[in-house]
């Protein structure tokens, strides 16, 4: 048996939606909104057409391999990191904390529901590996998903693949 091959295996993960820090950041802007409060000067707003996600990794050491991603209909979405410096129950979301690139994966109305999706191959490659950075700092990492042009959150598939060294 190959070495390396013994020394690492093949570990996909799902993006899953966090919805108590979802509701948590929404119910901030229905406070400021109420309130007639501004924001903190930075600070990150939920809009109305994000929600979020996070990753848990198993394990710290990852190489990214490929994105899983499936959606049923037409429409965009964008997937934004935020980075390993916000602690979503002591600070507010600051929008310094926003990681870059984004991973954008869309599928346009004209197009047939069996294509395949587009994204920005580069971009997806570089925030995949900016992924497993961080994965050796973190064991879960948040992400901003805003859902665009007709895209739901219950026709998503979402993953990332790693390899996972031993």
């Amino acid at each position: 048996m190959d070495q390396t091959n013994a020394q690492s295996e093949t570990i996909v993960l799902n993006f899953s939606e966090d919805r108590a820090l979802t509701e948590m950041m929404r119910m901030r802007v229905s406070s400021l909104q109420r309130s007639g409060q501004k924001r903190q000067e930075g600070e990150r707003l939920l809009l109305p057409n994000e929600a979020v996600y996070r990753l848990d990794f198993p394990k710290q050491d990852l190489s990214f391999q490929q994105w899983h991603f499936s959606l049923r209909a037409h429409g965009r979405v964008t997937i934004t990191g935020i980075s390993q410096h916000w602690t979503p129950d002591l600070t507010n979301l600051m929008s310094r904390q926003l990681l870059e690139p984004i991973g954008t994966f869309w599928r346009n109305a004209a197009d047939p529901p069996d294509s395949l999706l587009k994204c920005l191959e580069a971009d997806m490659q570089e925030f995949g590996e900016r992924i497993a950075e961080l994965a050796k700092v973190r064991r879960v990492m948040y992400f901003l998903l805003a859902f665009k042009e007709g895209a739901e959150a219950d026709h998503l598939s979402c993953a990332i693949q790693f390899t996972a060294h031993k």
